[in-house]
């Protein structure tokens, strides 16, 4: 069990020292010690805070050689415990507090950042809901619980043929910008400092894509767009999508591969839950996956991947990420239905009555026998890639840390245990099966910007600092 150990002076620094530990560093587990500030909400230098400014912690935690990973980041998250952010409530401040309580709740799990995802709807839909899921850390209020990165729209430029449980009904082919903002809404897509002249930044890492773009996109809810590329004028339109600091990800496409090599020589950085609602791979047009591989002309985007057991054979997993192991990043493509019993539950999808039956662990769309998303948890997912993958802790564990950060843009912030980063932090626990045969982590601790706001055993109570 960690202990603690409280400072004897009466002045109080926010500062906390966690001892005892193996820090995630790159691909290694490193055993060092990490200080956290809750004043400032970031990791702090600790030679330079003990040695330099002669810095006593307020209390040294021991943590009997456990593991402290960067909080999660969640890339692909549609709702969770009763919440899907695709849907309008009567009073739309009620859509607020529910999706305050899912924060709280989602923290829980080890998520400390994410995308709220909202899927192929009406205009209207977009334009209510948007400005409740833009960016959502300025407050640095660690008791709010996962703050939002930014919005990822997923839908309706996607293709017909590659729906998914998308309504085919509402989906919409672009041939202008203005048809992007007359959907989404100009103020959700096009930040206000924006002007036309800019254009997006030049990428010659030949490894993976980097997201960084001439501006930020936290002045607009938009982070991340999911497309199919080979629809209307939608390539041409990536380069002002990406002036604008948005993410283009390519999914729900027929795109062969020359379509999804132009798509990311336009700026095309990201692939949405890859093999799932794609043209599969042949040996003689590879598709969007044929991206993946290593060319003289081309960069490598990264992708998500479910890896829930049901979305993807594990051998899949496996061939995923041994074709381009730094572009990989674990998502859920959870639904409303976390944390939920088995039943039916209705679904927002555009237009008409629909609901998604949970059985277990599938989700399907009523009457059709398709997959409706999943409703597993990152933690899970992670543990599954680290048992079929033969990747490493540290390799598991940079899926949903570093490389989603990077993709994001925000390396150095998040996603990193180096000093000046945000100090959302997950301690975690390893488990082995009886048997030997499956390894596990588990979610101990939670920390967000330096405030531990989760311990294990103690959801309910005074330990808890994750406020209703």
């Amino acid at each position: 069990m960690p202990t603690a150990v409280r400072s004897a002076s009466p002045r109080r620094n926010g500062i906390t020292k966690l001892t005892n530990c193996r820090l995630l560093r790159g691909d290694e587990l490193v055993w060092d010690d990490a200080w956290v500030s809750s004043i400032t909400g970031k990791i702090i230098r600790s030679q330079s805070a003990f040695y330099e400014e002669l810095i006593m912690p307020d209390e040294v935690i021991d943590l009997g050689g456990r593991i402290v990973s960067p909080g999660f980041i969640e890339c692909q998250l549609n709702g969770a415990y009763g919440f899907n952010f695709s849907t309008v409530t009567e009073d739309m401040a009620q859509y607020g507090k529910q999706l305050r309580d899912l924060n709280k709740k989602l923290a829980q799990t080890g998520v400390t950042s994410y995308l709220p995802t909202v899927t192929s709807q009406k205009s209207n839909l977009y334009k209510k809901v948007l400005p409740y899921l833009g960016p959502s850390g300025a407050s640095r209020r660690a008791h709010d619980g996962a703050e939002s990165l930014g919005a990822h729209v997923e839908g309706p430029f996607l293709n017909p043929t590659k729906n998914g449980i998308h309504n085919t009904s509402i989906m919409r082919v672009a041939s202008s910008f203005s048809d992007l903002e007359d959907m989404y809404g100009a103020a959700n897509i096009t930040p206000p400092s924006f002007s036309g002249s800019q254009s997006p930044s030049s990428v010659s890492d030949d490894t993976s894509l980097s997201s960084s773009s001439p501006i930020t996109s936290s002045d607009i809810p938009i982070k991340k767009i999911t497309v199919a590329p080979e629809l209307g004028a939608m390539t041409s339109l990536i380069p002002e999508l990406t002036a604008r600091g948005i993410i283009v990800s390519i999914g729900h496409s027929e795109a062969t591969y020359e379509e999804a090599s132009t798509a990311v020589s336009a700026g095309a950085t990201m692939i949405t839950h890859l093999f799932n609602a794609m043209r599969p791979l042949h040996h003689r047009n590879p598709g969007i996956f044929g991206v993946l591989g290593v060319t003289e002309t081309t960069s490598r985007p990264y992708f998500g991947l479910i890896a829930d057991g049901i979305h993807l054979h594990p051998a899949t997993v496996k061939i995923a990420w041994h074709a381009h192991p730094a572009g990989l990043i674990l998502v859920t493509d959870a639904m409303h239905m976390v944390g939920l019993p088995d039943g039916r539950y209705p679904w927002t999808n555009g237009e008409g009555e629909h609901f998604i039956v949970k059985k277990g662990g599938v989700l399907e769309l009523e009457g059709t026998g398709v997959i409706a998303g999943s409703s597993t948890t990152l933690i899970e997912c992670i543990n599954n890639f680290l048992n079929w993958s033969g990747a490493t802790i540290p390799q598991a564990l940079k899926t949903v840390t570093a490389t989603p950060a990077t993709m994001l843009g925000a390396q150095g912030i998040k996603g990193t245990l180096d000093a000046g980063a945000d100090a959302d932090l997950v301690v975690l626990s390893e488990t082995v099966s009886d048997d030997g045969g499956r390894r596990e982590l588990v979610v101990d601790e939670v920390w967000k910007f330096g405030v531990k706001i989760f311990e294990k055993g103690h959801e309910n109570g005074r330990k808890s600092s994750l406020r209703e």
